[in-house]
């Protein structure tokens, strides 16, 4: 494989490839390397190949001419395009870099990669020559170099002949979408640890089962979001199951189902009524998450008389005997008369007040007398996960056609629709409970 690397400072590639496996790999003919200076294709006198950005701002932008001559030098026109093969550029816009992405990158003949350094290079030069934007990490580095270095190592690592045993490549973190089993060698006890008994016997069969669940067990510990797109079978299932975790983020949380105050069809402050399959629904999300209960808000008399009824049938009643799992998720619901008793119930049961997270698919609301819409500022879900770590929060979900804007304007925090970016986000209230409830937790509730 042919690597064609534009950068400014050639110099920072001559330790990392004249070294261990890639030095290697390239006496051996696998990786061949070169190193294109954009400077040397400056027609300033001083090679300056950059300058102030359009639209002000810090820092310099680099220019599209050097870049562009340095690409056309690459694979000059009427010569065959292999020698350029794929065009990357190293920016912090693209998109990631996977162990997915690296084993198709591995099957081209040869790749360009387009060092980018200052405050990025001239988006019209990524646009004309089609060059394809890929991050290593979400995290700004000095220039494009460094990410130039990993993405090449990754895909190198997976050549034919590279790692000289083939197998090695394929017994790693993410490449079967899990974090990697720990690795012993000698001696066989250190400073009081010992070697795991199993990988001292001679069951290859144990072997790989132990180092299977080892990998299962320090994926869901540090990385459980890898889960969800992991291909696991059911003895993989089980074995999560089975182990002790730890006290679950999702106690915390708290949903609150408001039925006043809420808007009508017209826009106006209206009650709504309880409906049967919004307790029990929001209820079972509740259990499925362990969160720490359900709020069933509503001002009427008879409407927190009728929902307590129901709440008994199916915790103490006829219908909770018959369906124990169903008993289970109910004894979550507590009915209350608003959003004030809801915060005073979620104090009173964790010693602290609750920030309270409204949700709404709108982008703005009307203040009280028709005023002027007011935009939305919306909180995305991770900056919420956060709070749930020290402190609870109460999940506010209007009935009926959304919050009241007395509720929005009340709120700590108003989360990011289920479908922000959709023209239709009309989405039943038991069913965006859920989806914003897995985005809040995951398989971290």
């Amino acid at each position: 494989m042919r690597f064609t690397v534009l950068t400014l400072f050639p110099e920072f590639f001559q330790g990392p490839l004249n070294c261990a496996q890639m030095a290697r790999a390239r006496e051996a003919g696998l990786i061949d390397v070169a190193l294109v200076n954009p400077r040397d294709f400056s027609q300033n006198r001083h090679k300056h190949v950059d300058d102030r950005p359009y639209g002000g701002g810090p820092g310099m932008v680099m220019q599209a001419e050097p870049l562009a001559d340095a690409l056309k030098s690459v694979a000059p026109a009427g010569e065959p395009g292999c020698r350029a093969g794929r065009r990357i550029v190293l920016a912090p816009s693209g998109k990631p870099l996977t162990q997915v992405l690296a084993r198709e990158l591995a099957q081209e003949e040869a790749l360009t990669l387009v060092c980018g350094r200052y405050e990025g290079i001239d988006e019209r030069l990524l646009e004309s020559e089609g060059l394809e934007p890929i991050c290593v990490g979400e995290a700004v580095l000095n220039g494009g170099e460094a990410a130039a270095l990993c993405l090449m190592e990754a895909v190198a690592r997976l050549v034919p002949g590279f790692m000289g045993k083939e197998e090695s490549g394929e017994d790693e973190s993410f490449s079967a979408g899990l974090l990697e089993y720990p690795h012993y060698t000698r001696p066989e006890v250190y400073l009081g640890r010992e070697v795991p008994e199993i990988l001292r016997g001679g069951s290859h069969a144990k072997i790989d089962r132990w180092r299977r669940e080892a990998s299962l067990k320090r994926t869901l510990e540090r990385r459980p979001e890898l889960l969800r797109e992991a291909p696991l079978d059911g003895g993989d299932l089980n074995f999560l199951r089975s182990l002790p975790r730890p006290a679950a983020l999702g106690r915390s949380l708290f949903l609150c189902l408001l039925h006043h105050p809420v808007l009508d069809k017209a826009g106006k402050t209206s009650t709504v009524s309880l409906t049967n399959l919004d307790i029990h629904d929001m209820c079972r999300v509740s259990r499925t998450y362990e969160l720490g209960g359900v709020l069933l808000a509503t001002p009427l008399d008879d409407q927190r008389e009728l929902g307590q009824r129901l709440l008994d049938h199916w915790t103490d009643g006829a219908g909770g005997k018959a369906n124990p799992d169903r008993a289970q998720a109910l004894r979550l619901g507590r009915m209350v008369t608003g959003l004030d008793e809801a915060v005073r119930w979620v104090t009173g049961e964790t010693g602290l007040a609750p920030r309270i997270v409204a949700t709404c698919a709108r982008t703005g609301y009307r203040p009280a007398r028709g005023r002027k819409e007011r935009m939305i500022a919306f909180t995305p879900p991770s900056a919420v996960r956060s709070w749930l770590k020290e402190t609870p929060v109460l999940l506010v979900l209007g009935t009926g056609h959304g919050l009241a804007p007395e509720v929005l304007t009340r709120a700590d925090a108003i989360v990011s629709p289920v479908r922000g970016f959709s023209a239709y986000n009309h989405l039943p209230v038991r069913a965006a409970a859920a989806i914003l409830v897995d985005r809040l937790l995951g398989d971290a509730g």
